[in-house]
């Protein structure tokens, strides 16, 4: 039998413990498990919507063991077609029977299903001089300002042999050769990467002209002898923001000396190689701005 003592000591201690309890500390959440090897996801932060949504078009591809096929992906709407034989490659002997896509066609494919707009119809030059920039990076800035979602490109500035999608954590998705599927690989810094671009999806603003010509390069200043910054390797739709008069330049039988700045390339061009008058309609005087 329980003493009247013991019981009253119990109670007491019991309503004391009630009173002073303090919760355990929740244990902190365990950090995201590192991707799988090979896995093809969004795997950093800060991509935008469209681009997560185009990361997850590409990634379907992936998972349904598409073909690279050389040339496909470029029909009149987006989507994989059957590819042709590239004469340089004797791999690509089996595209013609393949239901698939090549680099850019696949960059196609994603963006128009992120937007379910044709925005990124074109090959691979087309797409990285595309006038639906956010930003550019250029291949001495590595990996680190990247965001999933962001094209990468490999080349030469006017020459571009490749392009393909960020998945961020170092890894991208592409379309790589004849004979392979689409695939997760590491990105390849030191196998000709130029650099990236993030894709603005939205609606384009500014004033909107094309290019005419090839190899024509664009410079950091409104001044031939002024540093190369891009050249566009054929005819570019680019948007202006102002012009001014500045070098004259007589080329292909044409001379002007007004210059015109792009900003999706933080660069300038002579107003010679871009369609239209040779002050254009509609665009300021960069002295008024």
């Amino acid at each position: 039998m329980l003493r009247r003592t013991g019981v009253i000591h119990t109670v007491i201690t019991g309503l004391l413990a009630l009173l002073f309890w303090v919760p355990a500390t929740v244990a902190a959440a365990a950090p995201p498990a590192p991707a799988a090897d090979g896995e093809c996801a969004v795997l950093a932060p800060g991509a935008s919507p469209a681009a997560e949504r185009a990361i997850s078009a590409a990634c379907a591809e992936v998972a349904a063991g598409t073909w690279y096929t050389w040339g496909g992906g470029h029909g009149p709407q987006p989507g994989p077609t059957y590819g042709q034989v590239d004469p340089s490659d004797p791999a690509s002997e089996h595209d013609p029977e393949r239901f698939g896509f090549d680099c850019s066609g696949l960059v196609r494919h994603a963006y128009a299903r992120a937007t379910g707009s044709d925005i990124l119809n074109g090959a691979a030059s087309t797409q990285y001089y595309t006038h639906r920039a956010a930003e550019r990076f250029t291949a001495d800035q590595g990996l680190a300002p990247l965001r999933p979602g962001d094209l990468l490109a490999w080349g030469t500035s006017w020459e571009l042999t490749h392009i393909a999608l960020y998945l961020g954590d170092g890894k991208m998705v592409e379309a790589r050769q004849s004979g392979t599927k689409i695939m997760v690989s590491d990105v390849r810094l030191n196998s000709g990467y130029i650099g990236a671009v993030r894709v603005d999806t939205g609606p384009v603003t500014g004033h909107v002209f094309r290019t005419w010509g090839t190899g024509v390069w664009t410079k950091a200043e409104p001044a031939l002898g002024a540093r190369r910054v891009y050249a566009f390797p054929g005819p570019t739709t680019i948007r202006v923001r102002c012009q001014t008069h500045a070098e004259e330049v007589t080329s292909d039988g044409y001379t002007n000396d007004v210059w015109s700045y792009l900003p999706d390339y933080d660069a300038w061009m002579t107003n010679i190689y871009i369609q239209g008058a040779a002050w254009l309609d509609g665009v300021s005087d960069c002295r008024d701005l």
